[in-house]
């Protein structure tokens, strides 16, 4: 497992998954997994800049509610995501190749569950956190880089 060098500067995500899928207490439960399923070049291309220690805020979308319930920290660069050569996943790619996948997944571990989400309805209220790429509108991916004030702000709001 690759640590970062002292240069490197800690870096901070949000990930959706959705809870019926893979929630919050499943990552408590299985304590870590593999964050798989990415089908968007773009947070495809975050999951390569994850480095072992960087943070993340976990998001359930399409929740009740829907919002940041927690967070957990990378503890495996990216590889690729096995999905896309499976016929029965839905994340399956005919067109990725084993020799030159497309698709990568990152192992993230269970750091924390907060004490009350923090829905996208709390989010646009706090000027703090106006500029994160999830309240920008048309912003669908499900992987996507967040500052170290507004991490530490949505911690402080959930109450973790």
């Amino acid at each position: 497992m690759a640590r970062r060098t002292n240069v490197d500067a800690e870096q901070f995500w949000l990930a959706k998954s959705e809870p019926d899928v893979y929630s919050i207490s499943d990552l408590r439960r299985d304590g870590s997994t593999l964050w798989d399923g990415v089908r968007n070049y773009q947070a495809r291309n975050f999951l390569r800049s994850m480095q072992v220690g960087d943070q993340i805020l976990f998001h359930h979308s399409n929740g009740d509610p829907s919002g940041v319930v927690g967070t957990a920290t990378v503890v495996g660069l990216a590889q690729p995501d096995s999905t896309q050569f499976d016929p029965r996943s839905e994340g399956f790619d005919g067109a990725s190749k084993r020799e030159d996948p497309r698709w990568c997944a990152v192992k993230v571990r269970f750091k924390s569950r907060f004490v009350v989400p923090v829905t996208l309805q709390m989010m646009r209220a706090d000027r703090a956190l106006s500029g994160m790429r999830i309240l920008q509108r048309g912003n669908r991916l499900s992987v996507t880089p967040v500052t170290a004030a507004e991490f530490a702000r949505v911690v402080e709001l959930g109450g973790s």
